[in-house]
């Protein structure tokens, strides 16, 4: 299918089968957010769950952290952020319609690099191209201009006597500015690294193409902690292991590419940084990121705060502020890929089969108990109430066997189980996998340790 098509499906997909809905829909929605139904709240979960014991409980050199969303905006300024987290936008003078013009240049000339250009070049290239409105197709924007990404709030009673603060546009900063209090309550040795999954909030003037680029998203993130020396040793490490994880969590390794940063476009506390892109049905698009950003947050904070975040090394006495290394992974986008992975078409007897094809550890419901008449919900009920309490369940009697399967397919249900009249008498059930279509007869008492056996 076309690329477009397949995103015009997994969106309707996502709509229909309640994973993702339109933000404020009934009051005709509020430009690029969205809010997660019954099945999108659940596989974002799953994913974050997974994440959080693939690269946190199951390792003994990494602790979490939840931070508050809100921070002193003075952590903001000696990160760098309120000076150097900015973009250029320009306005359409026809439409009145606001753009990022880096994404501008982008969409109309795809060959063009725009990483780290000035405001004044990225101008000049719209002026020189005669790049059209993608709203109105004028040619007539107002020169590029500077503005922050961060959003900014108040804390007081009113705007006018209240002291401006911001919402975090990333998760690092909270890691940084806890470091001291980890080395004082955990007793970690480097290298070690600290985990967070949180919401971030970043001002973009063109966000879209669906839940890949909004204006709050989740990510999922670690600062990992080394030796200078060190740092290019599990620089590589980390990147293998980001690989295994999209393996893992069933996004299309085939799909997928490495691509370094040029020295022009690396970020102001970054010496070397490189994504992980996807190709989505609107190009090759970042989903996650790995960077080196030196001792840059540390020793900025130290120097701001005058609070003291060296390290000291227990064997040698020796006190020292740690380089790092950060992985970065987008929740939002990772369901995404997820999805855009996971969508296949099938050809079944002249019909059309829609299965999400998602890793069974990840997928919102695991096993669907369909009782195949009205009059066997009692019966079936039972089974579907053991089973519960060891998979996430689904009680499915609305519309004939074929389109109850149909629709566990479409929500990536990865094992059916049909009750019907035989079940009455030989205390056996049909369970149906979802990727084979395959049925297989098993006993009720023994449901439980076969489908754990296939977990």
């Amino acid at each position: 299918m076309a690329d477009t098509d397949l995103m015009d499906k997994v969106v309707s997909l996502c709509k229909r089968r309640g994973f993702v809905f339109p933000g404020s829909d009934i009051y005709g929605g509020l430009a690029n957010t969205w809010d997660y139904g019954p099945m999108g709240a659940q596989l974002k979960k799953n994913i974050s769950d997974a994440w959080w014991k693939f690269f946190v409980l199951d390792r003994d050199d990494m602790v979490g952290l939840d931070a508050a969303i809100l921070m002193n905006p003075r952590v903001w300024q000696a990160s760098g952020h309120v000076d150097c987290f900015n973009d250029a936008m320009v306005d359409c003078k026809e439409c009145k319609s606001r753009h990022r013009a880096d994404h501008l240049i982008e969409d109309a000339l795809p060959e063009e690099k725009v990483e780290g250009l000035s405001v004044s070049d990225l101008d000049a290239l719209i002026k020189k191209n005669e790049i059209k409105c993608p709203k109105c197709g004028k040619v007539d924007f107002t020169d590029a201009r500077v503005f922050n990404l961060l959003f900014q709030t108040h804390i007081g009673p009113t705007s006018n006597d209240s002291e401006p603060v911001y919402l975090r546009g990333e998760l690092a900063q909270s890691m940084f500015v806890n470091f001291k209090n980890y080395m004082d309550t955990s007793r970690k040795k480097i290298p070690f690294g600290i985990a967070q999954i949180g919401k971030c909030f970043r001002n973009e003037i063109t966000p879209g193409n669906f839940i890949f680029r909004t204006i709050e998203f989740d990510l999922m993130e670690f600062e990992y902690f080394v030796k200078e020396e060190d740092w290019e040793k599990k620089f590589d490490y980390w990147l293998l292991e980001m690989k295994r994880w999209l393996a893992f969590v069933g996004i299309d390794e085939k799909r997928t590419r490495v691509r370094e940063h040029t020295e022009d476009e690396l970020s102001h506390y970054s010496k070397r940084t490189l994504d992980i892109e996807f190709e989505t049905p609107f190009g090759w698009k970042e989903l996650y990121g790995l960077a080196y950003r030196t001792d840059f947050d540390l020793k900025n904070h130290m120097e701001k705060s005058g609070k003291d975040m060296r390290y000291l090394d227990p064997q040698t006495n020796e006190r020292y502020i740690p380089h790092v290394v950060e992985p970065t992974f987008g929740l939002t986008r990772s369901v995404l890929m997820v999805l855009l992975s996971a969508y296949t078409e099938e050809e079944v007897e002249g019909d059309v089969r829609v299965v999400l094809k998602l890793q069974p550890e990840i997928a919102p419901v695991k096993v669907a108990v369909l009782p195949l008449s009205n009059k066997l919900n009692d019966d079936a009920r039972k089974v579907f109430d053991e089973l519960k309490g060891h998979f996430a369940s689904e009680f499915d009697v609305t519309g004939s066997i074929g389109k109850r399967y149909r629709r566990q397919d479409e929500i990536g249900t990865p094992y059916c189980v049909t009750f019907d009249f035989d079940s009455l008498e030989d205390g056996s059930v049909t369970v149906r996998d979802r990727d084979s279509m395959e049925q297989e007869r098993v006993k009720i008492e023994e449901l439980v340790s076969y489908l754990k056996d296939k977990f």
